[in-house]
């Protein structure tokens, strides 16, 4: 009986210690620290790494008291020496756990190129993620990182975003080289497919798009005989395609090849992320106009406004030429900045045509009878790409692009 008394009696001496005893606060970083590396954040981020599609720069503070700690991830290695510069002047420690893509476990194999028609290319590392951008057969990618089956890659435009790892074949430097250095095929009607014999009849390899890029192998008879980036080989008809080097020094970027090509994509439906004959969105389809046309422009309308020459539209619209791009959107009212919500291409006679439900032609005259009323009221500017160099876009004949 004893022993269960004293049992008792220091069970609750100890229980009264637990609870008596004060609880220890998590001490936090210095605050006058973390204003400083937010505005070091800031100021890196404006100058290095504005548009997070096309930079990535996700850095942040932690540690306690002076003991800063810093970590994330970023694509751009003279971001980050430009930031731990500015925290260095300020005489701020640090410890630094911010990544530079791509990240050491991908390997050596960070270039590839897409092997499937389309490739779908998401926000997130998942199937049911927003669809973000889309890339064509034979375009070549940059994989910063790994995640089960997605990978976080980079297309020509700049675009990051995550991307199905088996629709792309990844290379090592020197494979890639070997890749770019071999002679290409590009395929130039809106739609068809490769085969597995030089007949239209024999089976199919894969479907293709305006624009897919294939090795070229040779001739036999009416095909060419081609070698996808994972090695299959197929037939693709040669009144379909053209050596890469001869459809690039035959192009002629017209006004009127522009409008040529915006118009054999009538009809096709509108699909969000779509950027190829097989379904577009707004900025996809004029996207997709410009490419044929040998010429890349940014992804986005809210990006692609920001590329070539303002047209005056002050008064009315006579100073507009074919191929310019009307961009749409919401003005900048009280502290709400403006925005860019879509694009359409200009061809003429007060009409433009624009990926809106499906591709189609509206007009700016009030009295036509496909009058566009609802856009009209949210114009917001003209810009003309053609025959403006702009950084924003990259001509295919002096980009070594494929």
């Amino acid at each position: 009986m004893q022993k269960v008394y004293l049992f008792l009696i220091s069970s609750l001496l100890l229980s009264a210690c637990r609870t008596t005893k004060p609880a220890v606060a998590v001490e936090e970083l210095n605050e006058d620290v973390r204003r400083a590396v937010e505005a070091a954040l800031a100021e890196t981020r404006k100058i290095h790494a504005p548009d997070k599609r096309t930079a990535l720069f996700t850095v942040e503070p932690a540690g306690r008291g002076n003991e800063l700690e810093l970590r994330g991830e970023t694509n751009l290695p003279e971001a980050k020496q430009a930031f731990l510069a500015k925290l260095t002047a300020q005489g701020i420690a640090y410890q630094d756990r911010i990544g530079v893509l791509p990240l050491p476990e991908v390997g050596e194999k960070t270039l590839g190129v897409v092997t499937i028609s389309v490739a779908s290319i998401r926000s997130e590392p998942r199937e049911a993620a927003e669809l973000a951008t889309q890339a064509t057969l034979g375009t070549p990618v940059r994989r910063f990182k790994q995640q089960g089956t997605w990978c976080l890659a980079q297309t020509p435009d700049g675009y990051i975003a995550w991307a199905d790892a088996g629709a792309i074949a990844w290379m090592d430097p020197a494979q890639y080289a070997r890749w770019k250095e071999s002679p290409k095929l590009v395929y130039v009607n809106p739609t068809g497919y490769a085969y597995a014999e030089p007949a239209a009849a024999a089976p199919v390899v894969s479907d293709l798009v305006g624009g897919s890029v294939l090795r070229r192998l040779g001739e036999q008879g009416e095909f060419y005989r081609v070698a996808y980036p994972d090695g299959r080989e197929a037939f693709v008809s040669s009144a379909e395609a053209k050596p890469y080097e001869t459809w690039l020094a035959g192009l002629q970027t017209t006004e009127q090849s522009l409008v040529g090509t915006a118009k054999r994509m009538m009809g096709l439906p509108y699909l969000w992320g779509g950027t190829s004959y097989k379904a577009v969105d707004c900025s996809g389809f004029t996207k997709t106009v410009y490419f044929m046309n040998g010429l890349i422009i940014p992804r986005d309308a809210s990006q692609q406004v920001h590329a070539g020459e303002l047209v005056d539209i002050s008064n009315g619209f006579g100073a507009l030429r074919p191929g310019d791009l009307l961009f749409f959107g919401k003005p900048a009212v009280d502290a709400e900045p403006e925005r860019v919500t879509h694009v359409g291409l200009w061809i003429g006679n007060h009409e433009f045509i624009h990926a809106a439900s499906q591709v189609r032609v509206s007009s700016l005259d009030p009295v036509a009878p496909h009058y566009d009323e609802f856009n009209h009221q949210r114009l917001l500017r003209v810009k003309r790409i053609l025959g403006k160099p702009s950084s924003l876009v990259m001509p295919l004949n002096r980009a070594n692009v494929f």
